[in-house]
């Protein structure tokens, strides 16, 4: 996400930040390749005009100028300025209105929403919401099915659906069951349609009169850059949108969606799919967002990922185990398994404020099919070998690689990071946090 953009604006300020004083002329200079770096990466060309501006009018008053660190009092102000441009602040679903509340998600085919409806779904649930699911799209083969298999697979009520219902009869009577079970959230997956035409919005506004949602939320297709931002533009004309998500973040290296739609729209993002699994959907931070593409990371949604998925009591056993150096390659297995339900590596890495400028880390893009591969191995292993990896011998390395898929290679170059990490856990237990230093140079 972000990557191309955050890369040009890290060379732009650093060397902003090498001039003692900043004038006119190098701030100019600075913001010009600023604007570059936004139109590469497909920012609607009236917004970047916009942005530009604004920073510039601010930078060349005094609170640059006369700064004792103008360098970063300018990266300061783009990083305010980015943050309003893509809204300002984060917004939430607004649960006002009657009840029990509808969310209508809308969308050109092909743009996720049947998939984002079940990742909406699980995440209110785990805000205390009783969500319950609509299959309202009789046209594209397999939608109904599609969204009653999420359902059944997140243990999600769902409304029965039938191809041959009117959609509009469909949202109307999930209403009145919704009312009578009492689920007080009610997720409605619209039909789309490959382009926008008279009687897909013909259908959308007869069921919005009909149900009068909280919410019209478009779900938009990140990688489709500015296309996403007209279709949004065209939805909200028609409907009178609420907000937008975001799909696909997790693959957009250019990011032109996410810092021009909220200038055209006048509509909010509201949340970001980060990826294929159905827990891989954020609420959108503006200010957070901010920070990533500035190369700054972002603590606060590591920290919120980590407490919604590692389990504190497993924590503490670890910790306990790292201090006895017990730590055992079941042990290293559970840890990938939560660490994976976190995100992909890179999105981790991403967070982490400077880990992308220790020099030993530039460029590298984790290989998610290593872990993958290590799980196997492990998972091959008998329960004995895991919690005592001295036993495994050269019988035991073939068996375990022929179990596992693999080659005796990779079970033996697994085992030998494995004993490496034991030797780094060491360094960090004797000597805390002034060897962290000592194990990135090796």
């Amino acid at each position: 996400m972000f990557e191309s953009l955050t890369e040009r604006l890290n060379l732009v300020f650093k060397k902003l930040r090498g001039y003692g004083k900043l004038t006119e002329q190098n701030i100019q200079d600075g913001l010009r390749e600023v604007r570059l770096a936004l139109l590469e990466a497909d920012v609607n060309y009236k917004v970047v005009k916009d942005f530009v501006n604004t920073v510039q009018e601010r930078a060349i008053g005094q609170e640059v100028l006369d700064s004792l660190t103008p360098g970063q009092q300018l990266i300061k102000i783009v990083q305010e300025e980015l943050t309003a441009l893509m809204g300002g602040q984060k917004q939430d679903i607004n649960f006002s209105g009657k009840w029990p509340v509808s969310i209508m998600l809308v969308g050109l085919q092909g743009s996720g929403k049947t998939t984002t409806a079940g990742k909406l779904a699980l995440h209110l649930r785990s805000k205390g919401r009783r969500p319950y699911l609509v299959p309202a799209d009789i046209y594209r083969p397999a939608a109904i099915d599609q969204l009653q298999k999420l359902a059944n697979d997140l243990n999600m009520p769902v409304y029965p659906s039938v191809p041959d219902m009117k959609p509009l009869d469909i949202c109307r009577r999930a209403m009145t069951l919704a009312r009578e079970k009492a689920y007080d959230t009610v997720i409605i997956d619209t039909a789309g349609r490959l382009h926008i035409d008279t009687v897909l919005m013909d259908e959308l506004k007869g069921i919005e009169a009909a149900i009068d949602p909280s919410e019209i939320i478009l779900v938009a297709d990140a990688m489709t850059g500015q296309d996403a931002v007209n279709i949004a533009e065209k939805f909200n004309q028609t409907l009178g949108l609420t907000g937008i998500i975001l799909t696909k973040m997790d693959g957009d290296a250019r990011g032109g969606a996410a810092l021009s739609i909220k200038a055209v729209t006048q509509k909010p993002i509201k949340f970001v799919g980060v990826g294929e699994k159905l827990y891989a959907l954020e609420p959108f931070y503006p200010d957070r967002m901010a920070s990533r593409i500035l190369g700054m990371g972002d603590v606060l949604t590591l920290i919120e990922k980590a407490q919604a998925t590692l389990d504190a009591k497993k924590a503490v056993e670890l910790e306990k185990k790292i201090r006895k150096e017990s730590f055992t390659l079941e042990d290293f297995r559970d840890q990938l398994q939560q660490i994976k339900k976190m995100g992909t590596l890179e999105q981790i890495i991403g967070m982490i404020p400077g880990l992308n400028k220790i020099k030993s880390l530039q460029g590298l893009r984790p290989d998610e099919s290593e872990l993958v591969r290590i799980e196997a191995i492990i998972n091959s292993m008998t329960r004995v070998e895991r919690c005592n990896y001295t036993i495994i011998n050269g019988s035991r390395r073939r068996r375990i690689a022929q179990g596992s898929g693999t080659s005796v290679q990779d079970v033996n170059k697994l085992l030998k990071n494995f004993v490496h990490m034991q030797k780094m856990m060491k360094k960090l237990k004797k000597g805390g946090l002034r060897n962290i230093q000592n194990l990135f140079s090796g």
